[in-house]
């Protein structure tokens, strides 16, 4: 049986909302539990979000397809596997749903709904870093969903807890969850003047990717029928 557009849209928000929900409050969790450690703070913060990305994942990947994340999603309509207004109304639940988990976690640690971060991110160092780690994840989702499509949510979920160490900017490879985090003024935020940076660079990232994995797999379809 397909899935309506109805609960596709509605997997992309309540999924988008969890994750946001997970990576914010993981955050505030690891700060209140070790205020003089980032490194810990870090380390919670990551683990969570790995693993809830392989939950909702799996949850949710047969409904909508699980993508959470606007890179994502124009991954797809590059490829052709989404129809343009399907990733209109996808961006839009994403964003929405992101913003809802923000609050959801705020209200979870009795803090303000809605807060401004005043946390600056912005660095060519950091945009470099956030184009790294969305080439890396959209190439994973991509190739790995071509050969080993049963394996997609575990990679993805080990690749973002790595990223998040590799990275100088902690991966957030994610625009949606960059747009949303501007409204935590917690462990997790990003000032609103550093959110442009970070989404000019995951987009820019996803196109890259998107073109490199269309490229591989031609090449990989060209070596195999010699």
């Amino acid at each position: 049986m397909t899935p309506t557009l109805t609960a596709k849209i509605t997997a992309e928000t309540i999924g988008t909302a969890m994750l946001l929900a997970t990576v914010v409050g993981s955050g505030i969790m690891g700060e209140t539990l070790s205020p003089s450690s980032d490194a810990i703070a870090l380390l919670a913060n990551s683990i969570a979000t790995g693993a809830i990305l392989v939950v909702l994942i799996l949850m949710f990947g047969p409904v909508s397809g699980a993508h959470f994340n606007p890179a994502v999603t124009l991954a797809f309509l590059l490829n052709k596997k989404i129809q343009v207004p399907t990733a209109c109304l996808y961006v839009i639940a994403q964003l929405v749903g992101a913003v809802a988990g923000v609050v959801a976690a705020h209200g979870m640690f009795d803090q303000e709904l809605l807060q401004i971060s005043e946390k600056i991110r912005t660095s060519e160092p950091q945009w470099l870093a956030e184009g790294i780690a969305t080439f890396g994840l959209v190439s994973t989702i991509l190739m790995v969903a071509i050969y080993r499509q049963e394996a997609v949510a575990y990679a993805v979920g080990l690749y973002i807890t790595a990223a998040y160490w590799f990275t100088a900017s902690t991966s957030f490879a994610n625009p949606a969850v960059t747009f949303a985090r501007e409204f935590t003024n917690t462990f997790s935020g990003i000032a609103p003047v550093s959110v442009p940076g970070f989404i000019v660079a995951q987009i820019a990232a996803a196109v890259i990717a998107t073109y490199f994995c269309l490229w591989l797999t031609r090449q990989n379809g060209s070596d195999e029928n010699r």
